[in-house]
C-alpha cells in the first residue's frame, strides 16, 4: 500500500472519516464499486487517505477495508459504461461469494452479465447504465425508494443518509454528477425563480447566517422530498419547508436550481 496506490470498495458500505481513527467523524461513505486513489497513508499503516473518482471527495479509510487494483483496472473502470444497482439492495456473487449491496452501487457489468478484467461478479438484480441520463419522473420515484430511511450524518445508504448525499446519489442514478456537499451542489445547474420551480428542482436552505446547510428535491411544485430525521416528504413554500406535522418552517429558502431540463 503506497501513495498513488489505486483501490476499489468491495464491501457494501466503507466509512469515511474526518481523521485515521476510528472515533473520527464519519464525512462519508463508499459504497460497492467506488473507487479511489490513495493520497496519504498514517505512520502507524492503519488508515489511508483516499480520494474518490467519482466526485473528488476526500478522507480517511481502515487500511483493512481497502481493496488494491492496478492502474489498469482502474482506468478499465473509468473508461467504461458500467451498471448502477436500482434495487433497495440486492445480493451478488462475487469472486465465488455472497456479498450484500445497497442501491446506488456500481457493478462492473457492461451488456454481459458477467465481466471479467481482474474480478468475476454475476447479478441478476435491477440496474442502469451510469451514463444513461433519465427523466424528472426516474428521479422522483428513485427518491421516493428511500422514503423513512434515517437521517445519518455522511450517509449514502437506504439504511442511513443525509440530506447532500441522499441529492447526490439519487441524481447519479439518473446520470447526472453533483458533488457530496450542499454548498457545492448549489453552484450546479441553472438558478431558477421561484414562481418557475417545477418538480425535479433542487432546493437549497440557509441559516440565518447566509451559509447553504440543507438541500431537498421538488417532487411538484408544492412539496419537496429531502433527508430530515428521515427521507420524508413535506410541503415547499417561499418561506421553505413547512413540516408537514407541526406545520412549522423548519428550513428557510436560499436558492433553487435545475439539473434536469426537459
Amino acid at each position: 500500500m503506497e501513495i498513488g496506490n489505486k483501490g476499489i470498495a468491495r464491501l457494501s458500505i466503507v466509512p469515511v472519516r474526518s481523521e485515521p481513527k476510528d472515533a473520527a467523524e464519519m464525512v462519508t461513505q463508499l459504497l460497492f464499486g467506488d473507487h479511489y486513489t490513495i493520497t496519504d497513508i498514517s505512520d502507524n499503516k492503519q488508515w489511508c487517505r483516499i480520494k474518490m473518482y467519482f466526485d473528488g471527495y476526500e478522507g480517511w479509510i481502515d487500511a483493512k477495508q481497502h481493496h488494491a487494483i492496478s492502474n489498469e483496472y482502474f482506468e478499465q473502470i473509468n473508461n467504461s459504461d458500467y451498471k448502477i444497482c436500482t434495487d433497495l439492495s440486492a445480493t451478488i456473487l462475487f469472486n465465488k461469494h455472497q456479498t450484500n449491496i445497497v442501491m446506488g452501487s456500481v457493478l462492473p457489468i457492461s451488456t454481459n452479465e458477467i465481466f471479467k478484467v481482474e474480478e468475476q461478479l454475476a447479478f441478476n438484480g435491477e440496474a442502469k447504465s451510469l451514463s444513461s441520463k433519465r427523466d424528472v419522473e426516474f428521479l422522483i420515484q428513485t427518491a421516493k425508494k428511500y422514503l423513512n430511511a434515517p437521517y445519518l450524518w455522511g450517509g449514502r445508504t437506504p439504511f442511513g443518509i443525509d440530506c447532500s448525499g441522499f441529492t447526490q446519489i439519487i441524481f447519479r442514478m439518473s446520470g447526472f454528477k453533483l458533488p457530496r456537499d450542499s454548498k457545492d451542489q448549489a453552484l450546479k445547474g441553472e438558478l431558477i425563480e421561484f414562481d418557475k420551480r417545477q418538480a425535479g428542482d433542487v432546493a437549497f436552505f440557509a441559516n440565518k447566517d447566509g451559509k447553504i446547510i440543507h438541500v431537498g428535491v421538488l417532487i411538484n411544485e408544492n412539496e419537496i422530498i429531502h433527508s430530515s430525521g428521515k427521507v420524508r416528504i413535506d410541503s415547499f413554500t417561499q418561506e421553505g419547508i413547512i413540516h408537514s406535522d407541526s406545520q412549522q418552517n423548519t428550513h428557510k429558502l436560499h436558492s433553487i436550481r435545475r439539473i434536469i431540463k426537459l
